[in-house]
Order: C-alpha cells, then sequence, then structure tokens
C-alpha cells in the first residue's frame, strides 16, 4: 500500500511506532490471500482499509510533529517526501509488468492504456469508475487494477495538508478532533446512503469520497494521540481492547464477502474503528501488543509491504495469462508468490531505500560513484527501464479495450435487448425428439449464461434469460421466489450459477422447494480454472440423481475437449462452436427429462385393467 512508511528529514529522525510495521502485515497478507485464494479469504479486500488507518494516522501525526516543532510545516517537502516514498517502486512495476504483458498479449492488455495513465496521475479510481470497471468482476482483470487505492491515497496527500493548515488554526484541540471525525462519518453515511439509493458497488468502493472514512479516522486518531509523534505526556490504553480489534479484524476477514451488504452498510466503517483501536494500544508505550506485532518476519512484511501490494496482483495475472492451461491449478498462486517477494524485496534494497534516503539526485549520484561492478550493474537497469518504457508506450497504445470474455457477455446482452437470435455455425448433434419449446422456459444465469444468450434463443425461442455477471448460487432461491411471485415462473426453469462460488445443498433444495416439484429444473455446472468448480459440480450431481423433476446439464465435460477455444479466460464460451456446445448441454439434460415415463399413480398398481 502507499504511505505506509514514516518519512522524515535525515536532521531528526521520527520516532519508531511499535505494531504499525506488524499491521502492516496483516493488511497486506489478507489482501494477497484474498487475490490468491478468494473462496478461503472472502473478506480480504479490507485490509485496504486497514492501510487507510494507518495512512491517515500516520501522515497527521508527522505533520503535527512538523508543525508542533517550527510553528509550521513545509509542503512542497512533504510533497517530495510522499513522491521518493511511492514513485520508484510505482514506475518499476507498472513499466515490467506493461513489458510482460506486452510479451504474453491478450487480455492482460485490456484497458492498459488507461490503466497506465491512472497510475502515472493517481487518477485510477475514478478512471475505472467513468469506465464502468468493477474491483469485483473477475471476466476483465485489469493488470493494475489494485492501483485503485495508491489513487485514494495519493488524492488524500494532496488535499489533507492544505485541511490541516487550516484545523490547526482552531485552538480548541476538540472541535479540531471534531471536525475531523464527523468528515469521517460524512463519508461513510455516504457509502451507506448511496448503497441504500442503488449505487454501483464498485462506485462506492473506489470513489474518494465514499471511502475516505478510514483515512479520516486515522488523522482523528494522530490528533487525539499527538504525543505520540511530539513527546508529550502519553495517553494509557487498555491492552485487551488492541487485541479484540485485531481479532476482530480477522473475523471480519473470513466471515464478511464482498457481495454482503452489509460491506457498504457500515461494515468497512466498522473495520477502521478497529483499526483505530488497535494502532491506539499497539502504539502506546510499553505495549505488548506493539512488541507482539513488531516480532519477525511480521516487521520483515510489513516494511516491504508498499512493493508486495503493488507487485502481486499483476504477477498473479501474468503467471495465469502465461502459464498453460494444462498447469495444475496451484502453480500460478504459488509461482506468483514466491516471484512477488523476491521482486519486493529487490525493489525494496535497491530502488526505494535509495531514492528514499538520498533522493533521486542523491541515488544517481551514489549509483555513479559506486564500484565498476555495481556500475554496470546500475547502468544495465537504467538501459532496461528505458526499454521497458518503450514497450509500456507500445503496450498502452495497442492494447485491446475489451477482453474476449466482455466482448461475448455483451453480444449475449445485445441478443436478449434485440429478442433477435443470430444462426449458430457449429449446432449439435441431437437424437431426434420433440423438445418443450423456449415459450416454457425460464432461465437464470451468470455471465457465462449471458454469453451464451444469443444461441439459447436460436435453439429455443421464446426463452426468458435472467443472466448478469458475477452472480452466484446462494442469490438463486431469493431469485426465484420472485419470479414465482411475479406469475412469470414457467415449466421448465434453468439454473446456472455454479461459476462464481461455493453450491450449497441448502440453496439448491430451497430453489426446488419455491419451483415445487411440479416444474422441471435443469442445473447447469461450472467450467472455470477456479478451485471451488469441481466441488460444486458434484454438489450439482447429487442433487440432479437424487430427484426425478432435476436434470444435470454437464457443461464442464462437454466443453473440456475444446476448451482452448474458450475465451482466454477458460471460463467463457467465445463464439458460436463453445456456445453451441453450451447449448447441447442444456438440450441433452432437457431431452433426458423427457424421455422419463410419466410417474405411475395408485390405479396402475393394480391387476384389474390387464387383459383377459
Amino acid at each position: 500500500m502507499t504511505s505506509l512508511y514514516s518519512q522524515h528529514s535525515p536532521a531528526r529522525p521520527a520516532r519508531h511506532l511499535a505494531g504499525l510495521d506488524g499491521l502492516r502485515a496483516i493488511a497486506v497478507i489478507v489482501v494477497i490471500a484474498y487475490h490468491f485464494l478468494p473462496e478461503f479469504v472472502v473478506g480480504g479486500y479490507v485490509g485496504v482499509d486497514l492501510f487507510f488507518v494507518i495512512s491517515g494516522f500516520l501522515i497527521t501525526g508527522l505533520l503535527v510533529r512538523e508543525h508542533d516543532r517550527a510553528g509550521r510545516y513545509s509542503l512542497r517537502a512533504f510533497w517530495t517526501r510522499r513522491a521518493r516514498r511511492l514513485l520508484p517502486a510505482l514506475a518499476l512495476v507498472v513499466v515490467a509488468c506493461s513489458s510482460a504483458a506486452l510479451l504474453i498479449g491478450g487480455d492482460v492488455l485490456v484497458r492498459i492504456g488507461s490503466q497506465i495513465l491512472g497510475a502515472a496521475t493517481f487518477s485510477s479510481n475514478w478512471i475505472s469508475i467513468a469506465q464502468g470497471a468493477s474491483y469485483f468482476d473477475a471476466t476483465a482483470p485489469e493488470l493494475f487494477r489494485n492501483i485503485w487505492s495508491l489513487a485514494v491515497e495519493e488524492q488524500f496527500y494532496l488535499a489533507w495538508p492544505l485541511l490541516l493548515l487550516v484545523l490547526l488554526l482552531i485552538r480548541s484541540r476538540a472541535v479540531r478532533i471534531g471536525i475531523v471525525l464527523i468528515l469521517a462519518a460524512a463519508s461513510a453515511v455516504s457509502m451507506a446512503l448511496l448503497s441504500l439509493a442503488g449505487a454501483d458497488s464498485t462506485r462506492l468502493y473506489y470513489g474518494t469520497d465514499t471511502h475516505s472514512f478510514g483515512l479520516a479516522l486515522g488523522a482523528a486518531l494522530a490528533l487525539i494521540l499527538q504525543s505520540r509523534f511530539t513527546g508529550g505526556t502519553a495517553r494509557r490504553t487498555i491492552p485487551i481492547a488492541g487485541v479484540a480489534a485485531v481479532l476482530g479484524v480477522l473475523a471480519i476477514v473470513v466471515l464478511m464477502p464482498a457481495s454482503d451488504p452489509v460491506v457498504t452498510l457500515g461494515g468497512l466503517a466498522a473495520v477502521a474503528v478497529l483499526a483505530a483501536v488497535a494502532i491506539a494500544d499497539a502504539t502506546a508505550p510499553g505495549s505488548w501488543l506493539g512488541r507482539a506485532l513488531d516480532v519477525q518476519p511480521l516487521r520483515w512484511i510489513g516494511e516491504r509491504s508498499y512493493g508486495l501490494y503493488l507487485w502481486h496482483w499483476p504477477v498473479l495475472l501474468l503467471f495465469f495469462a502465461g502459464l498453460p492451461s494444462s498447469a495444475p491449478w496451484w502453480l500460478p498462486p504459488a509461482a506468483a508468490l514466491v516471484t512477488t517477494v523476491v521482486l519486493s524485496a529487490l525493489s525494496y534494497r535497491f530502488v526505494e531505500m535509495p531514492v528514499r534516503l538520498l533522493g533521486f539526485r542523491g541515488a544517481a549520484a551514489s549509483a555513479i560513484l559506486a564500484t565498476r561492478p555495481q556500475l554496470v550493474v546500475a547502468a544495465t537497469m537504467v538501459v532496461l527501464f528505458f526499454v521497458g518504457v518503450g514497450a509500456t508506450a507500445t503496450a498502452a497504445v495497442t492494447g485491446p479495450v475489451k477482453s474476449e470474455a466482455q466482448l461475448a457477455i455483451e453480444h449475449g446482452q445485445q441478443a436478449i435487448l434485440d429478442a433477435t437470435p443470430v444462426r449458430p455455425l457449429y449446432h449439435p448433434q441431437v437424437r431426434q425428439l420433440v423438445l418443450p419449446g423456449g415459450d416454457q422456459m425460464y432461465a437464470i444465469g451468470d455471465s457465462v449464461m449471458l454469453a451464451s444468450a444469443p444461441y439459447l434463443q436460436e435453439t429455443y425461442p421464446g426463452i426468458v434469460i435472467d443472466a448478469s455477471v458475477s452472480r452466484s448460487m446462494w442469490v438463486g432461491p431469493d431469485m426465484v421466489q420472485a419470479v414465482k411471485d411475479a406469475g412469470a415462473l414457467r415449466p421448465i426453469l434453468i439454473i446456472a450459477l455454479a461459476t462464481n462460488g461455493d453450491v450449497e445443498p441448502d440453496d439448491l433444495a430451497a430453489i426446488e422447494a419455491i419451483a415445487g416439484s411440479g416444474t422441471l429444473i435443469v442445473v447447469v455446472n461450472g467450467q472455470a480454472p477456479r478451485d471451488w468448480i469441481p466441488i460444486g459440480n458434484a454438489t450439482l450431481a447429487t442433487f440432479a440423481r437424487q430427484l426425478r423433476n432435476v436434470e444435470l446439464a454437464n457443461w464442464h465435460d462437454a466443453i473440456a475437449p475444446r476448451i482452448d477455444e474458450l475465451a482466454s479466460d477458460e471460463v467463457h464460451p467465445g463464439g458460436p462452436i463453445t456456445g453451441g456446445i453450451y447449448v447441447a448441454s442444456i438440450t441433452d439434460a432437457l431431452q433426458r427429462l423427457a424421455e422419463l415415463p410419466p410417474l405411475l399413480n395408485s390405479n396402475r398398481y393394480t391387476l384389474l385393467n390387464r387383459p383377459v
């Protein structure tokens, strides 16, 4: 993350605040775990909010310390320190990963030009909002998506020192603190109100206005605990509160998925409050929590957390894109983790710290005055960097605007809107049997069904398709209930929600109970390079075997021989051939349902009508 390191003049070093490195380490670990193993660490995204509170606390404390010592603080010096801290690692990550993306090609180049622009101007969050991008959308995994939080913090760094100058003119310390707390509350309330009004979750998550409460709360904490920075009388805290706060954050990491409405209705604000309590306790003089958080390797990780945060996401995407689809599921995240740690350590040692301590000119002069072998290494790095700059410019100009999956999904969305089916080039070979028409079918699905919508419409004219990106099985019961309440449920219900998360037997049972035994149900299993797919597919198969009115559409096995013809994400049908295979799997399930003999009624168990 950003601004998580104390910046100070060499003449008067800032005192080390115990526990902050450990809290940074926890924050970056849970974020990386969320991106690498999202099915296990469902709330790891809240690590960003922990970073925000730390940043607001540390930056405000250092500014107040300088103001207390000299009666003022230098905006130019502050922004210069921020540039030294942020720009070297950021530039290295953008250039190196853009160059690698250019070599790999494909979807890792999607919208890379606007991403580079956002990184260069610290406006990634607003550019993503304007483009309709989603932090939680797996169909278009942008290479530098994680830099949105860096943009929020940098915007804070530009505005907050100016506002703090005004606040410090107010004599009453309580009034100053109250104003900052009001700003924090206003940000949290605006997120909640916009959420209730139906605003897009990414707008709420990326917006500087709606997601600055952590930064403001950290700033208020610094004003409350001003003595931690200025050397005044220390405030005592209750140790158990800090431990409980850390455990509370970790519980939220495990229990609060991004799809939970409580996230924007106070969940993230609660994380910020818990983070503030943990910081207050950990940084208290003599705090055993602070000492515990400062143990190795937590402190080592915390000191390098900025680089770890920057590198991990693009490196993960590059490994997913560059390794063959036949690689085991664990290989890309494992390789990305090792690479991230190595690159972060090297960046910290040879790029970030020299510039941070010596400045840009001082670091360059130090490299020039180094020994001959060191000078050769430095010169080689400079040449490679500028070659990478050229590659980055090429990637920015040539990168596509939309991924293959996005194009397929948009094609499906337009087909549903137009209700004008297209004729697929691939027609499944099925047994001759009169099947129900599309006017008898209601389909609820995710983005895979959405990408296949034109081909479903061609085969089953009149079918109703309700499909959306990132939809998972847990919303299935509510959706079926809403359709039934509206009187729109049809005799055949197709459920395709296995791609984006776990499939729970209770959700399937609820769907069948709501639809009723008179409804024929087709459940479509999943195909995606995700850990939960095999378990979910087994659950669906068991569910279909147990009920006479349910059949399994085995999309996973049907597409397996031609998986290379899917979109590059290996999830979405990329054209008429794979779309036709998707439809064929559903047709096979419908045919098995049609071939079942009718249920025997009680009269048919007698021999009264036996011919003589």
